[in-house]
C-alpha cells in the first residue's frame, strides 16, 4: 500500500472567483485548497479548518485584506498562520501596510506560477520548522 504524504492546507480569499481559479490551479498539485470569497468567510474557514497558509487577497467588500489580516493575528489561535497578501496593487506603502498588517510577504499580480510555487513551499518548510509541536 503506497503512504500518501499529508498536503498543507492553503486557503485562498478573493472576491473575485476567477483569482481563486488562477492561484489553486497553480498549487492544487501539491496543497489541499480551500477557497473564501470573502474576510468574513476567510474568518469563517479559519475556525473550523486547521490552514497552514493564507493568501490573501487586499482589495475586497466588506472587511478587506488589512483587517482579515490584523484579526488573524490578533487572535492566538490563529496568529500563526502565515499570510501571504496577493494583490494588483504595486504601491510601496500598500506593501508596508500589509507587512505591518502582519503579512509574511506582498505578492504583486500578474502571478508567477513558479515564484508562487517556490515561495509557498519555502513558507511552509520555515512554518514547519519554527512550529512549537517541532
Amino acid at each position: 500500500m503506497e503512504s500518501k504524504e499529508k498536503k498543507a492546507k492553503i486557503l485562498i480569499v478573493d472576491d473575485v472567483p476567477a483569482n481563486i481559479k488562477t492561484l489553486a490551479e497553480i498549487l492544487k498539485d501539491d496543497c489541499q485548497i480551500l477557497m473564501a470569497t470573502s474576510g468574513a468567510k476567510a474568518l469563517e474557514a479559519v475556525a473550523i479548518h486547521t490552514v497552514d497558509l493564507i493568501l490573501l487577497d487586499v482589495v475586497m467588500p466588506g472587511m478587506d485584506g488589512y483587517e482579515v489580516c490584523k484579526r488573524l493575528k490578533e487572535d492566538k489561535s490563529y496568529a500563526e498562520i502565515p499570510v501571504i497578501f496577493v494583490t494588483s496593487n504595486h504601491d510601496k506603502k500598500a506593501m508596508v501596510k500589509g507587512i505591518v498588517a502582519g503579512a509574511i510577504y506582498y505578492l504583486t499580480k500578474p502571478i508567477d506560477k513558479d515564484e508562487l510555487r517556490k515561495l509557498v513551499k519555502n513558507i511552509l518548510q520555515m512554518s514547519d520548522y519554527f512550529s512549537p509541536q517541532r
